[in-house]
C-alpha cells in the first residue's frame, strides 16, 4: 500500500534541491506560502490536482513524491513495533521519525531485518538440534567411541601386570577408535558447517527430491514445453540427487511435473491467475484439473514466491518449497495453527485465511489449503489423505478484508514467541517460560 505521510518532506527536498523559495513555489502553484509550509512539514495531507501541480513544477513524477526510499523503512518500523507491542511504540509518529531522523530510521530498519534473519536462522537450528536423525546417530556414535577408548585406557592404567600381548591388542584398539573418533568427528563438523538453510546434510530421498526443486524454485523450464523427454538428463545431473531412491522420487515428481505443464501451459494458466487473483478453485474449473494440481502449478511459476506445503494424514511434511513467507520446519513437527492441518479435519472443504507469521506480525499473507482422499487399493480399503496448501505473498493478490480475525501462526513451538497460544506443546525457548499452558496431556 502506498505510504504517503511524507510527501511534504519530499516536496521540501526536491524545492530545496531546485534552488527554488518557498514563496516561489507557492506562487506557481497558486497557494499562499503559509499552507505550502503546512504541507512540507506533513501537517496537512495533499492529492489530487494540487499534487499534480506541486509535481509538474517541481518536474517530479507524482509517485515520486508520494512513494519514496522510506516506504521500506515505514514497513520495517512498522513490523518491529507489532512484534513487541509491549513497548507502547508511537505509531501514529513513525513517519516523523523517518522524516527528522533518516539516519537512526535507517539503523533500526537494518536491526529489524538482522533480528528476522537472524530468528529465522535460530528456528533452522533448534530443529535440526531437536530432530534430526543424523545429528543424533552421529553424537551417539561420537559418544560410544569415547566410551570405548575411556575404557580401554582405563584397563591400561590400571592393570599394571596385564600380558604384553593383550596390552598390544588393547593398544591397537585405542588407536583404531581414535581413527574413527576423528573421522567421525570431522564428518560431523562437516555436516554442521554445509551451506544453506535448506540443504544442510541431505538424509532422506524427499529431502533430495526437495534441495533439488527448491534450487530451481520448483519451476522446471525443459519440461514447459511437449520436446522430447528431457528427465532422464534432468536426472542424471541434478543437483542434490544422491540415492537411487531420490531419483526414483524426483523421476515421478518431474512426470507428474511435465503432464500438468501440458495440462496447464504457462503463459495462459499465469495470465488466467492473475486474472482470478490466484484463486485455485476457478483455476481448477478453468483448466479441468484437481485443485492439488493447481497447488502445485502455482507454486511452479516463475519468480511468484508462491510457497508450497503437503502433509499426509498423520500430519508429517511430504513436500515443502522454501518461502520467505513462513519459515518451514525440516524436522519434527510443524505449527499446529497451520491451515493444512485444519484441512486435514474436513477433507475437500476449501480453506481460505490471511496470515501473519508470529514473528514478523505486520507481513500479512493469503493461504490456500485442502485435502484430498486417495484409494489406491481400491474402493473397499481404507482411504489415504493428503493435504496442501499454498502461501501467497501480497503482492500478488489483494488480501481484502479477513473472514475473521486475521490468524497469527508460528514455524514450531520451540521458536514461537506467541504468548497464551492453545495449541503449544512444547514451550518456546524466546519466552520466559511463562507464555501460557502446553496442551499436552489435555483432556
Amino acid at each position: 500500500m502506498p505510504r504517503s505521510a511524507l510527501t511534504g518532506t519530499r516536496i521540501r527536498e526536491r524545492r530545496t534541491m531546485l534552488g527554488l523559495r518557498q514563496s516561489e513555489l507557492a506562487a506557481r502553484v497558486e497557494i499562499s506560502p503559509s499552507y505550502l509550509n503546512l504541507i512540507e512539514h506533513n501537517r496537512r495531507r495533499i492529492g489530487g490536482k494540487l499534487l499534480t501541480r506541486i509535481a509538474r513544477a517541481l518536474g517530479a513524477d507524482v509517485a515520486s513524491l508520494t512513494q519514496g526510499a522510506e516506504t521500506e523503512q515505514l514497513d520495517q518500523l512498522g513490523e518491529a513495533a507489532a512484534a513487541h507491542p509491549g513497548t507502547a511504540a508511537e505509531l501514529d509518529k513513525v513517519d516523523e521519525l523517518v522524516g527528522r531522523f533518516p539516519g537512526w530510521a535507517a539503523l533500526l530498519t537494518a536491526q529489524q531485518r538482522r533480528i528476522v534473519a537472524l530468528e529465522n536462522r535460530v528456528a533452522g537450528l533448534v530443529d535440526r538440534l531437536a530432530h534430526d536423525p543424523f545429528l543424533s546417530a552421529a553424537l551417539h556414535d561420537l559418544l560410544s567411541k569415547v566410551s570405548s577408548i575411556q575404557s580401554t585406557a582405563s584397563i591400561l592404567v590400571e592393570t599394571e601386570d596385564l600380558d604384553e600381548n593383550w596390552r598390544k591388542r588393547f593398544q591397537r584398539n585405542l588407536h583404531a577408535d581414535s581413527g574413527k573418533l576423528a573421522e567421525g568427528a570431522a564428518a560431523l563438523v562437516a555436516y554442521l558447517d554445509a551451506e544453506g538453510e535448506t540443504e544442510l546434510g541431505v538424509v532422506t530421498p524427499q529431502e533430495e527430491l526437495e534441495t533439488f526443486l527448491n534450487r530451481t524454485g520448483f519451476h522446471v523450464a525443459g519440461l514447459e514445453t511437449p520436446v522430447p523427454d528431457l528427465i532422464a538428463p534432468m536426472i542424471a545431473h541434478g543437483p542434490g540427487l544422491q540415492s537411487d531412491a531420490g531419483r526414483a522420487l524426483a523421476h515421478a515428481f518431474l512426470d507428474r511435473y511435465r503432464a500438468e505443464a501440458l495440462a496447464m501451459p504457462l503463459a495462459p494458466f499465469e495470465a488466467a491467475a492473475r486474472e482470478t487473483g490466484f484463486d485455485p478453485a476457478r483455476l481448477s474449473d478453468r483448466f479441468g484439473v484437481p485443485i492439488p494440481a493447481v497447488f502445485r502449478r502455482l507454486a511452479s511459476l516463475p519468480g511468484a514466491r508462491i510457497g508450497l506445503v503437503v502433509c499426509d494424514g498423520a500430519g508429517a511434511l511430504t513436500l515443502r518449497k522454501t518461502t520467505d513467507l513462513l519459515p518451514l520446519p525440516r524436522f519434527g513437527s510443524a505449527c499446529a495453527l497451520w491451515p493444512v492441518y485444519r484441512a486435514l479435519t474436513r477433507p475437500m472443504a476449501p480453506v481460505r485465511a490471511v496470515l501473519e507469521h508470529s514473528a514478523r506480525p505486520a507481513e500479512r499473507f493469503l493461504c490456500y489449503a485442502m485435502a484430498h482422499a486417495h484409494y489406491p487399493d481400491g474402493f473397499a480399503a481404507p482411504a489415504v489423505y493428503e493435504a496442501s496448501m499454498i502461501l501467497v505473498p501480497p503482492d500478488l493478490v489483494d488480501l481484502g478484508p479477513a473472514p475473521g480475525p486475521v490468524s497469527r501462526i508460528g514455524t514450531t513451538c520451540r521458536v514461537c514467541p506467541l504468548p497464551d497460544c492453545a495449541a503449544r506443546r512444547d514451550p518456546s525457548i524466546l519466552g520466559d517460560g511463562t507464555d501460557g499452558a502446553l496442551t499436552a496431556g489435555r483432556a
